[in-house]
């Protein structure tokens, strides 16, 4: 039997893949730059465009003012919104996996289960947002966290529990000060020289991660899991660790841990 060129089966899982990417947002309203910006324009002074379940894979959108548009259950997979300002905008529900956020202003916006594996969002600026949902292998270096609502609503996990998944995540130099990411999964990911100044990490998962040179002055880590943790040249001061599980984590000999409550006894 004659075999297919290899140039040819590569061609033929590219328009494959193509269709299934098709056929999976099929009923999404697909939208090119110009057609965006013309809705963001026709919407009355005072109100926030409503964009829901639109089809913006891949599309440039960098430097776009969405003037707190409603955003939710929309795909924006691989889109360039590198320096857009997408302040108190509503990305419930919404797809931004592999998406470039790099210096971008999501202040406030609600980000509830939302989905952005892969997203690049370097320098970005999340003060005061909102963040639920699947947030593995992205790029948070040098990004804005600060009072941020990153923790589960625990009346309300009929179908599990849902939370930040930051696993195998850039976060370095990342501030975090002063933000609820309890219960959160920062399994092998890397905050090294993160500030955590005051931010509450109350069972938040840090298992194979790295928090060397990080800031926890005043953390709250109650019964977080540090295992395989290192801790190189971080600051404990006055961290709670009460009850936290403990075990092979490194660099504590060279941690700061003025006041520090809950460390294990030897380590």
């Amino acid at each position: 039997m004659t075999s297919i060129p290899r140039y040819l089966a590569l061609t033929c899982a590219m328009v494959a893949a193509a269709a299934f990417a098709a056929e999976q947002w099929t009923g999404y309203e697909r939208l090119t730059r110009e057609q965006l910006i013309s809705a963001l324009d026709a919407t009355p002074a005072g109100e926030k465009a409503e964009l829901t379940s639109k089809n913006l894979i891949g599309v440039d959108l960098s430097r776009v003012d969405f003037r707190g548009a409603n955003l939710s259950a929309s795909v924006l997979n691989n889109a360039n919104l590198s320096a857009a300002t997408l302040d108190r905008c509503n990305l419930t529900v919404s797809f931004l996996e592999g998406a470039n956020l790099s210096g971008a202003s999501l202040r406030e916006a609600m980000m509830f289960s939302s989905q952005l594996a892969g997203a690049n969002l370097t320098g970005a600026d999340l003060t005061g947002a909102r963040l639920i949902g699947d947030f593995r292998n992205v790029d948070f270096s040098k990004a804005r966290l600060n009072r941020m609502n990153a923790a589960p609503d625990m009346k309300n996990q009929s179908m599990g529990l849902m939370r930040a998944s930051i696993v195998s995540a850039r976060a370095i130099e990342a501030d975090l000060s002063d933000s609820d990411f309890s219960r959160t999964d920062f399994s092998f990911s890397d905050l090294t020289r993160a500030k955590l100044l005051r931010t509450k990490l109350y069972r938040a998962d840090f298992s194979g991660a790295i928090l060397a040179g990080a800031d926890l002055t005043d953390a709250d880590l109650r019964d977080s899991v540090l295992i395989d943790t290192d801790f190189t040249g971080a600051n404990l001061t006055n961290a709670d660790l009460t009850g936290a599980t403990v075990r092979s984590i490194r660099g504590l000999d060279t941690a700061t841990t003025t006041g520090a409550r809950g460390l294990p006894a030897s380590e």
